[in-house]
């Protein structure tokens, strides 16, 4: 058992912390709806920033798979979370940055796509909108989650000056959580490039040399070059090109070049970042350039991105992402894919960072597999090989978060493994287990607020405890170090908060 103390500040931030990471996909399709929606007046209270897009799959939305066309879709929450953004601003906004995105399920022709956006967070001149997609078939009366992401966007200055955005006061339990989660987000993003650049770096150093396959398609074949020209439809009310747009057009060029190493119709599961260098205008040349990096097992990864010029201009950087497809049998299970070959210098550069940021989507993939009730979710998670060639660990795992019943009570978070014989061990994965762990969190005083950690291990990781004990290794250590960082970072970005919001 190990504690940690620090000022009250932070005891919401960490609750909020922790809560987020045991239940980030527990919101689902309740991502944007908080189960407290009504007020003491009995009225039902509604988010100010909150707006709603309804569309039903047209044929003229779809690809030839019948599906509707994911750059159709990046187009309408990118105009759904516009509109939330401008109605806290209170004027106009443009796209900064959308995070990365994991399209959980696909959509068809006839189905109903629910879209709702919100500002969790208004910084500066700057503000993050929570976005959640739903489907809904009409027919059966089922709906579920597509998918979630969180957009940046910028207030433009007006006539009078640099617009300063007014404060989000949070009123529910989920605003809280989302209002503390923005901060961090935003660090993130800011340092994002560093980030990316140093795991790269270190990753890359260890993965050797590029394998070659007698059989392996060129990565040239793969390569795709198209210029769009920027035309009013295309532009915004701001007589800017359209966010949306830009990645409905980089969303194209990226799956004809997965189609064209694998001569079949890719499924879009995640997008990397999108993170807009610059503006772009009508009369703009757009040009959008995608290659496939490398072919993993049973997905491929597509680099790509936009540049635009006038005139006899040298090209204006406005976006690039990373784009992961794969190719799905008539089960509806991925295919195995083709080996790649890439070219010399650039090519051997690209793939071996696709490499690298798989290992950093694999060391954060969990997987929602079914919710109990409102405080108890069942999760798969998947690990990465500590040791070069070895199998990662994935663990089937109940998360349960108790709220304290009085004053005297604390803050439960709770871990443990489960057995489910739908979810039964593969031989890609070694399971793991997790006896039982979790955070407990009590405010003591106005000042002080203690998290204690437990964990129920086995036998087999009592050598590493007695290493920390000794003194001989510092892993506890770094670990509690980090949070108390953490924690007293950001212990004042919600002093003002009434402790109701916990």
């Amino acid at each position: 058992m190990c504690s940690n103390k620090t000022s009250a500040g932070s005891h919401r931030t960490s609750a909020e912390y922790f809560t987020s990471i045991m239940t980030s996909e527990e919101k689902d399709a309740d991502i944007m709806l908080d189960p407290h929606l009504i007020q003491e007046s009995r009225e039902v209270y509604r988010n100010p920033t909150e707006v709603q897009m309804s569309q039903i799959v047209l044929p003229c939305h779809a690809n030839h798979c019948g599906e509707l066309s994911v750059g159709q879709l990046l187009k309408w929450m990118d105009s759904t979370a516009c509109l939330s953004a401008e109605r806290h601003a209170g004027c106009s906004c443009v796209t900064a940055s959308v995070d990365d995105i994991h399209f959980e399920h696909t959509i068809g022709v006839g189905q109903v796509v629910s879209i709702i956006a919100k500002v969790n967070r208004a910084f500066t001149s700057s503000m993050e909108v929570g976005i959640l997609v739903t489907c809904e078939d009409l027919y059966s009366d089922k709906q579920w989650k597509v998918c979630h992401a969180f957009a940046t966007f910028v207030s433009r200055r007006t006539e009078t000056g640099k617009v300063q955005l007014k404060q989000v006061i949070p009123h529910t339990q989920m605003e809280h959580m989302e209002y503390s989660l923005a901060a961090e987000r935003r660090r993130m993003r800011l340092i994002h490039a560093e980030i990316i650049t140093d795991l790269l770096s270190s990753s890359t150093a260890q993965l050797g040399e590029c394998q070659e396959y007698d059989d392996a398609v060129p990565s040239e074949k793969t390569r795709v070059e198209s210029v769009e020209l920027v035309l009013p439809p295309h532009a915004n009310h701001q007589v800017s090109t359209f966010g949306g747009q830009i990645m409905a057009w980089m969303e194209n060029v990226a799956t004809i070049a997965a189609s064209r190493l694998c001569n079949a119709h890719p499924t879009l599961r995640t997008i990397d970042m999108f993170h807009f260098r610059g503006p772009s205008h009508i009369g703009d040349r757009l040009v959008l350039k995608a290659i496939v990096n490398n072919a993993f097992k049973h997905s491929m990864e597509v680099g790509v991105c936009a540049e635009a010029y006038q005139g006899g201009e040298p090209l204006r950087h406005i976006n690039s992402a990373f784009m992961t497809f794969e190719v799905l049998d008539s089960d509806r299970k991925p295919r195995t894919l083709p080996h790649l070959r890439p070219e010399p210098v650039d090519g051997r550069r690209r793939y071996k960072e696709a490499i690298a940021r798989k290992k950093i989507r694999l060391d954060r993939e969990c997987e929602v597999i079914s919710h109990a009730d409102e405080d108890d979710t069942l999760y798969r998670v998947v690990t990465p090989s500590v040791s070069k060639g070895g199998k990662g660990k994935d663990f089937i795992l109940l998360a349960s978060r108790r709220k304290p019943c009085d004053s005297r009570d604390p803050y439960l978070i709770a871990l443990r493994s489960v057995t489910l014989p739908n979810h039964p061990p593969t031989e890609d994965f070694s399971r793991g287990e997790v006896l039982c762990a979790g955070f407990t969190i009590w405010e003591e005083s106005s000042a002080v607020t203690k998290f204690t950690y437990y964990n129920q291990a086995t036998p087999g990781v009592l050598p590493y405890i007695s290493t920390d004990v000794a003194g001989l290794s510092s892993s506890f250590y770094s670990m509690f170090s980090a949070c108390s960082q953490f924690l007293e970072a950001n212990k004042h970005s919600l002093s003002a908060l009434p402790s109701s919001s916990f």
